[in-house]
């Protein structure tokens, strides 16, 4: 069984930080990328970022460009999500999720998420 958990989600006043870890657990599958997304209450969910796994290509939503920060570390296989600056309108919950493919963009595997609260 593959398994991606989010940890390291909570409350925290605006301006504040966290930061997320995404461990896969199960047996191994292919891994082109890892993202992160979210989804706030009544709201699509959105992508946050993402890292290729060989080469540490990095892409982020314009919402989070200079505030968040992707990465990884393969020996482990875990991806983070560092969040500074924070504001009330990142409270969603976050979702780590796995890309097998450069050429098919949907992602396979997802967590079941973490909430994060950002209190003004």
């Amino acid at each position: 069984q593959v398994q991606l958990a989010e940890s390291g989600g909570g409350l925290v006043q605006a301006g504040g930080s966290l930061r997320l870890s995404c461990a896969q657990s199960g047996r191994t599958f292919v891994t082109y990328a890892r993202g992160w997304f979210r989804q706030a209450p009544g709201k699509e969910r959105e992508f946050v970022a993402a890292i290729t796994w060989s080469r540490g290509t990095i892409s982020y939503a314009d919402s989070v460009k200079g505030r968040f920060t992707i990465s990884r570390n393969s020996a482990t296989n875990t991806v983070y999500l560092q969040m500074n600056s924070l504001k009330p309108e990142d409270t969603a919950v976050y979702y780590c999720a796995n890309r097998r493919s450069a050429i098919d963009a949907s992602y396979d595997y997802w967590g079941q998420g973490t909430q994060v609260t950002v209190s003004s």
